[in-house]
């Protein structure tokens, strides 16, 4: 099957596993595509909240609305690809968000970049700047959650990037999308 240009390429996969990078990679590399992030609208409702108030912003019924709407928006709006970097591996919340968009007639391409945990570490490390890595962190705190739940049959695609480059793992996303990448 050949995809249309309207076509959402979710990427997810574990804090530190390289969703950002690739989705900017095959945005610089895919003509028309656009990248849209659903952590800025978790972190627009974050500052609506009290501190307090702060948790996992998947939790809220507002984020998953929120992201399925403004995507679903897009696609209707929008030539090209869209991309969205996020981990997302609650079931419920994928069906939701994702399972919504796919029965609402959206192509949707859901790839999870996966890597061994201590692979996981050493880029999120490498991410600190120096600083070194927060062992207490959001990101470490659920990693082995993440990787667990993303190797789930429901959260296929996987690539494994433990030895693959951005570049690559960008250009093996838009061939399984059958886009032509630059």
């Amino acid at each position: 099957m050949v995809y249309g240009s309207r076509v959402l390429l979710w990427i997810n996969g574990p804090f530190g596993g390289g969703k950002t990078q690739t989705a900017y990679e095959l945005h610089r590399r895919l003509p028309g595509s656009v990248v849209c992030d659903p952590e800025h609208v978790g972190f627009g409702l974050h500052r609506m909240l009290p501190r307090a108030m702060r948790g996992d912003f998947q939790d809220l019924t507002a984020w998953r609305h929120g992201v399925r709407e403004v995507l679903d928006l897009v696609l209707h709006k929008h030539e090209g690809p869209v991309i969205a970097p996020m981990t997302l591996v609650h079931a419920g919340y994928f069906g939701e968000v994702i399972g919504r968009l796919r029965e609402d007639g959206h192509e949707v391409r859901h790839f999870a970049l996966l890597a061994e945990r201590a692979t996981v570490l050493r880029r999120l490390r490498e991410r600190g700047w120096g600083r070194g890595l927060k062992w207490d962190s959001f990101a470490v705190a659920k990693l082995d959650e993440c990787l667990e739940r993303l190797q789930r049959p429901e959260f296929a695609e996987h690539i494994r990037t433990d030895h693959l480059p951005i570049p690559e793992v960008a250009a093996h996303i838009a061939r399984s999308a059958q886009l032509p990448i630059a």
